[in-house]
């Protein structure tokens, strides 16, 4: 039985449509077939070892492809004399869409018309069993016959016709997450915060790349950049965010105002609702964002800055 996609010839391919969906309505549909041809098929047809389900499914698959795609094609556009030429203008995340669902001598195939680079951002993608599978074909292509390699080509070429834009691709990280909590109240940021600590600690260890809090900006700012930024904020916002802060911490914010604004700080006195203080916090963290999209300082180096290793 024929279970592999590249055992099979294109005159054979074409004798499975005829076997699935009539000889009548096939010749209407691969027009230019002659006579002879036909009578060709059919004997392939007599011969030919038993194809698997799953394979008849994908030469259907491709054959209505093709039909449609026939019908998308520029009748000027000329042909191209590089079968994979068309893998050029896809962009990586299409690429990977394209391939990550073949089989791994599809994948292979196509892998081998590429630079290194794109073969390692394709094979990062793929489980380690895939992985295996496709190294193992990539060595052994020269077993693979030209026609094959052809009716590769063509079938992924018109699959990728019906590929997203490569502008409709994103992947959300851990900066977008940070992006999205900064954009919450203090309570709620605290919240999602703790529930991806427990469920996902890696992804909670990159979002802490981008995410900003109040307290990083006591403890990793450096002098200049919290000089900076103390500066663009009003006094009684600074001073209501510092309620309950330490006096060294207090202390240092204060020694980074100019004198007439240290003459002028007023410590809050008295009980104040938690609500306050962290809005007033989330000022100055909204400030210091502002300044990274000014481009005043990048994030992750400050924030990775305050790592030590032992």
């Amino acid at each position: 039985m024929i279970t592999k996609y590249y055992q099979l010839a294109g005159i054979d391919k074409v004798a499975v449509v005829f076997s699935i969906i009539g000889e009548n309505v096939a010749v209407k549909l691969l027009k230019g077939l002659s006579e002879t041809d036909v009578q060709r098929i059919r004997a392939r047809s007599r011969e030919m070892e038993q194809v698997s389900t799953a394979l008849k499914k994908q030469v259907m698959d491709e054959f209505y492809l093709s039909v449609i795609s026939q019908k998308l094609k520029s009748e000027s556009e000329p042909e191209s004399k590089k079968p994979f030429d068309f893998i050029d203008e896809l962009a990586d995340e299409q690429l990977i869409a394209l391939l990550e669902v073949e089989e791994p001598s599809i994948i292979a195939i196509a892998l081998a018309q590429v630079s290194s680079d794109r073969r390692m951002k394709v094979l990062s993608r793929l489980n380690p069993e895939a992985k295996g599978a496709v190294l193992m074909k990539l060595g052994s292509l020269n077993n693979v016959p030209l026609e094959g390699i052809v009716n590769v080509a063509s079938q992924l070429r018109t699959k990728s016709l019906y590929l997203p834009k490569a502008v409709e691709f994103t992947r959300s990280g851990g900066k977008d997450v940070a992006d999205i909590l900064g954009q919450m109240t203090p309570f709620e940021e605290e919240q999602y915060l703790e529930t991806i600590s427990r469920e996902d600690p890696e992804l909670a260890a990159e979002i802490k790349k981008y995410h900003l809090t109040f307290d990083d900006i006591l403890t990793s700012f450096p002098e200049n950049l919290l000089r900076d930024l103390m500066n663009s904020v009003e006094l009684d916002a600074i001073a209501l965010a510092l309620k309950g802060s330490s006096q060294d911490q207090v202390d240092k914010i204060l020694g980074n105002l100019p004198q007439k604004k240290q003459a002028m700080y007023e410590p809050v006195e008295g009980a104040v609702a938690k609500n306050d203080v962290d809005k007033a916090q989330k000022t100055i963290v909204d400030a210091a964002r502002q300044m990274e999209k000014d481009g005043r300082f990048s994030l992750e180096e400050v924030l990775g800055s305050a790592e030590m290793v032992e």
